[in-house]
């Protein structure tokens, strides 16, 4: 998936594509509402997602919430076309493992 950075139009198309992420700063970010043990479960299938694209997200578990943010690191810290595929892949799984939008 290409790491080149966005333009502003470009990621506003995108996350227009992907309801419930939102910009902020140079990163596009989620949370999803679900309990500390499932939010386990989910984490690692999504780690394993992350290792096979070689892309990864920042992950904040909490008891009954869980948090991604999403930025290319090796593009200096700017959105990619990695980014919103990785974003897409939680997506997905979020909705296998039942999870909830959660307003942060």
């Amino acid at each position: 998936m290409g790491k080149d950075p966005l333009s502003d139009e470009e990621i506003a198309a995108k996350l227009a594509a992907l309801p419930g992420w939102v910009r902020e700063g140079n990163m596009i970010i989620r949370t999803f509402g679900i309990r500390y043990h499932g939010g386990v479960a989910m984490i690692v299938n999504i780690a394993d997602a992350e290792r096979l694209i070689g892309h990864h997200a920042d992950i904040d578990l909490r008891w009954d919430h869980v948090r991604f943010r999403i930025t290319t690191h090796d593009a200096g810290h700017r959105l990619t076309a990695a980014d919103f595929d990785l974003a897409a892949r939680i997506d997905r799984i979020a909705a296998a493992h039942q999870a909830q939008p959660h307003n942060a």
